[in-house]
């Protein structure tokens, strides 16, 4: 692991002044925006920009409201992937940002698999990169287990998930469990509370694989549970009760994709139930409380502009949990190109990455519904993967 006593020569850091504003105190809770600039996907399909400039990280700090903001410039991540692939440790003071792909060559139009997953100090100030870990191939989905001493990484050109032991702020890979084949494109993992059992989505091979720990280690069941479309974003309700996937179907056209519900209270695994979401789930996110489900929805938007099925809306939906399965409680208009979505720790704010127009969405939660506060960040690039912690 390559480690740095200071922070790289090109990372700065720019608080926005015009978000300072004091409101309503809240609890401390931080949201991480990671913001690509290499890839643009408003042609419909991803394409390099030439000789763009870093990718960056926005920590957005809700000790009050509305939140205050600080960009980090030169932390590469990519939006090829779930939007889960940054990671805050339990404690707030680390995170991890996957750099999922990177450019050939300075010169080239295509990008290939990287291997890198930068380590931050988001509690020092300004917040730096501390370590550079060497993963597998195309790190992407990544999650801590709740005591904070190991981290499961979804690496999709090696499909593998590696587990790594954490100590302070250094990472040490202690397995790598093969999942699929490469081509399967296992994308995203999530870990129990009790960190017993921990499923991963198998993209194209349209499964999920579950990885039990015998207190050792982690190990890969045989068995593949069947599950809506292409499954992406995975999540496992706080109770530990329920596994939850969303599928992106062929990621074309206005077909309607869907929430697959796994039972992980039966001995193995089962699917129970499937819950409409919309056109192209790129994201799903729980409350802290379980609760409440949000998902970003594409519904056209993300397709080609000469495309006959386009449209200029993608939805914001939210639904509640009622028992075993989760019931639509709204469905709010968003635009076009959504990327994640994601609750704060306190749950009393959601905030929704529009990738397209540079800028992140603040909602208000009250109960079972959101409102938009009319609060947009705007970010130096294009957001493409989100995710919430405590600040420390």
């Amino acid at each position: 692991m390559k480690r740095f006593s200071d922070p790289p020569g090109r990372l700065c850091l720019a608080v926005a002044c015009g978000w300072l504003a004091f409101s309503e105190p809240t609890r401390a809770q931080l949201v991480l925006s990671g913001n690509e600039n290499k890839l643009d996907l408003s042609t419909g399909d991803p394409r390099v920009v030439p000789d763009a400039p870093p990718d960056t990280l926005t920590i957005l700090d809700f000790s009050s409201f509305p939140p205050s903001v600080t960009h980090v410039t030169n932390i590469p991540n990519s939006v090829i992937g779930p939007p889960s692939n940054i990671a805050v440790h339990p404690n707030g003071r680390m995170a991890l940002v996957a750099s999922s792909i990177k450019i050939a060559s300075p010169v080239a139009t295509h990008w290939v698999p990287d291997n890198r997953i930068f380590v931050l100090d988001i509690s020092h100030r300004p917040p730096r990169v501390v370590a550079e870990v060497q993963a597998e191939l195309q790190p992407s989905g990544m999650s801590f287990t709740s005591d904070g001493r190991k981290v499961l990484v979804a690496n999709r050109a090696s499909g593998t998930v590696s587990v790594f032991a954490v100590d302070g702020f250094t990472l040490r890979q202690i397995q790598s469990i093969k999942v699929c084949e490469p081509a399967e494109s296992v994308s995203d993992v999530a870990v129990s509370p009790d960190g017993n059992l921990a499923l991963a989505s198998v993209k194209v091979g349209g499964y999920v694989a579950v990885l039990r720990f015998d207190g050792r280690e982690f190990v890969a069941s045989k068995r593949k549970t069947s599950v809506s479309g292409q499954p992406y974003r995975l999540l496992i309700t706080p109770d530990g009760e329920l596994g939850l996937v969303a599928g992106l179907g062929f990621g074309k056209g206005v077909d309607v994709d869907e929430l697959t519900i796994i039972d992980l209270r039966a001995r193995e695994p089962r699917t129970i139930g499937h819950v409409p979401l919309g056109t192209v789930p790129e994201s799903i996110e729980l409350s802290p409380d379980g609760r409440l489900l949000a998902a970003v929805v594409m519904d056209g938007s993300s397709l080609a502009p000469d495309d006959p099925l386009r449209t200029d809306k993608a939805h914001l939906i939210i639904l509640e949990r009622k028992g075993n399965t989760f019931v639509r409680r709204q469905r709010l208009d968003f635009p076009p190109v959504p990327s994640g979505v994601v609750f704060t720790g306190d749950g009393r704010y959601l905030v929704a990455q529009c990738h397209l127009e540079r800028e992140l969405l603040i909602y208000a939660v009250r109960g079972s519904r959101v409102r938009d506060t009319g609060r947009r960040i705007r970010v130096p690039g294009n957001p493409s993967s989100l995710r919430a912690g405590p600040k420390p």
